[in-house]
């Protein structure tokens, strides 16, 4: 175990750049650390789980971490990243995305270690009058420094353009920063590689009011090796809220993450020991590896830093219960919880009872023609209840019925659909 939580960081490849190399002598003494989150929505997303997991490293070496919601900036829009200014939010969807997000953060971390802090930057930001701060705050910011941030020069040459708003927010996340170093005694700012310029916006003009010095730190932005957003799908974005994504789907994304990826997620997306990840690694390359072992790992170890262990053996459950061939005992508990996470139709007792199972799967358009349904049973793909189809003209009974209310299609090992019978 490291002595010092940016050995650590460094080790696992969460740091990018440091705004100084004297911030490791900084936290050999308990600080206080703060990332910012805009809320643009009411959940965040597996991307944005990378800064979570960084504030919670930082609690686990003794600091206390703090969540900044940008009940203030979020008014404005980060342009940093952004090929298009983000659309301005209504206030109440706003309030509504910064009480979500609060509640997420008051929930997250660790209870060992120093209790984290939630606040909303609108708190103090929200105060101010356009004079008081162009007169107090802006006059202390040089439009020349300004431009040549990466984010600002980047959009500047685009089509889209910038807009005085967004080229604003920068000093706005500055202030941020000084305000919470002397109300809150908060030294270290870290944020994804993109907020560099914004971070040391914070540094810079904290050091210009004479400030002592203040560190930031920033991580990779990271991407999947096949060169797509991590934190996306095709299906969007893999939301950490349970009522936007069940904790089975965020469990089955993580399943899906391809080899060449899964060893970086373990290991800044977990608390892993780096000589448990090094095992796991070196076992993909021996014989008789089990596929998919590594992102098992992965899954359960992130459901349950999101979700807890209620949400891990949620997602266990349902995973067995739809796993065509499984022995698992299907019950309208499962099938009910299922019902959130797949494709699922109604269908009237009438429709259902007496009906060939290869006319059904036609029906609920898991194979496109009867002819399709019948060389599926054939080539043995189709699987009722998990059970294999052997017979195309198999007539569905009562007995086929899920504790009387459901029954599982399923047209090969991944597209299933759920019926749900009137």
């Amino acid at each position: 175990m490291h002595k010092n939580v940016i050995d650590c960081l460094l080790e696992r490849g969460f740091i990018d750049q440091m705004t100084s190399d004297d911030l490791r002598e900084h936290v050999s003494s308990p600080r206080k650390v703060y990332v910012g989150f805009d809320p643009t929505a009411d959940s965040l997303h597996l991307g944005n789980l990378i800064p979570v997991m960084g504030l919670a490293w930082f609690q686990k070496f003794g600091h206390t971490p703090i969540a900044i919601v940008g009940g203030g900036t979020g008014r404005i829009g980060d342009p940093s990243g952004k090929n298009l200014e983000r659309p301005l939010l209504s206030d109440e969807k706003l309030e509504h995305n910064v009480r979500c997000l609060d509640r997420f953060f008051q929930s997250i971390f660790p209870s060992a270690g120093p209790r984290p802090i939630v606040l909303n930057n609108n708190e103090w930001l929200g105060r101010f009058t356009l004079i008081d701060f162009l007169r107090d705050v802006a006059k202390l910011f040089r439009v020349g420094p300004m431009l040549a941030k990466e984010s600002v020069r980047a959009r500047l040459q685009s089509e889209e353009g910038l807009s005085f708003t967004e080229f604003s927010y920068q000093v706005l996340q500055a202030y941020d920063f000084v305000h919470l170093h002397r109300e809150f005694g908060v030294t270290i700012q870290m944020g994804a590689s993109d907020q560099w310029g914004n971070i040391t916006a914070g540094t810079e003009y904290n050091r210009k009011l004479g400030g002592e010095t203040i560190y930031g730190v920033t991580f990779p932005l990271l991407t999947r090796s096949d060169g797509k957003k991590f934190g996306k799908s095709e299906e969007g974005a893999i939301w950490l809220s349970a009522d936007k994504l069940s904790p089975y789907q965020f469990y089955q994304h993580l399943i899906r993450m391809p080899d060449a990826d899964v060893i970086r997620m373990l290991k800044v997306l977990t608390f892993l020991d780096m000589d448990e990840i090094a095992r796991i690694e070196k076992s993909m390359q021996e014989p008789g590896y089990e596929p998919n072992a590594a992102q098992k790992r992965l899954a359960t170890e992130v459901t349950r830093f999101v979700h807890g262990e209620e949400g891990v053996q949620a997602a266990l459950r349902v995973t067995e219960g739809l796993l065509p061939g499984s022995e698992a005992q299907l019950s309208a508990d499962v099938l009910k919880e299922i019902a959130a996470d797949m494709p699922y139709v109604q269908l009237g007792l009438s429709e259902v009872l007496g009906q060939k199972c290869a006319d059904l799967l036609v029906k609920v358009g898991l194979v496109s023609s009867k002819s399709e349904a019948g060389r599926l049973v054939k080539n043995g793909g189709a699987y009722l209840n998990n059970q294999k189809v052997q017979d195309p003209a198999y007539l569905l009974s009562s007995e086929d019925l899920i504790d009387g209310s459901f029954l599982l299609l399923s047209a090969g090992k991944k597209n299933r659909l759920l019926i749900s019978i009137l």
